[in-house]
């Protein structure tokens, strides 16, 4: 339904974390290299606990492999530097969600590559930097599927 995208993940348990968030929603997950970890990495492996069968993810070598592949018509970029809410779009199946690599967030030429929909956040209390990567990805992924009524879900 809607495609979740990790721009150069660091941290394994977080792509494990969002392995186990896709196989539960039907959405898929991508990750765009170079990745900080080796997917067969112990707590990758231990995060996604037995979803790993269960999941759609795909490895991309560079972003410009990765819109190659997808040809999105939308993608909406999630940074603390944007002014809009993710709980004000309207998503559409086949959006791409994407999130940057956790120690920095998405870099500026990233958030200005043309395939760019628009710069999205989630909102917090002042003074805080970033939400963890895959609870960030998780609120935004069960927003944009409870608008189309949890589609598919029991």
């Amino acid at each position: 339904m809607f495609r979740v995208m990790f721009h150069e993940p660091r941290i394994p348990p977080n792509t494990g974390n969002a392995i186990r968030m896709v196989a539960g929603t039907g959405c898929e997950l991508h990750l765009v290299g170079p990745l900080g970890f080796d997917l067969s990495e112990p707590k990758l492996r231990r995060a996604g606990l037995d979803y790993h069968d269960l999941a759609s993810v795909t490895v991309h070598e560079n972003l410009e492999a990765a819109w190659t592949a997808l040809q999105p018509d939308r993608v909406f970029a999630f940074t603390a530097h944007a002014s809009t809410s993710y709980a004000d779009l309207a998503y559409q199946p086949g959006d791409v969600l994407l999130f940057g690599p956790e120690p920095t967030g998405l870099a500026q030429e990233v958030l200005e590559d043309p395939h760019v929909t628009a710069q999205v956040r989630i909102p917090m209390v002042p003074g805080r930097r970033s939400l963890n990567l895959s609870n960030a990805a998780a609120v935004v992924t069960y927003e944009a599927w409870r608008q189309h009524g949890f589609a598919g879900g029991v």
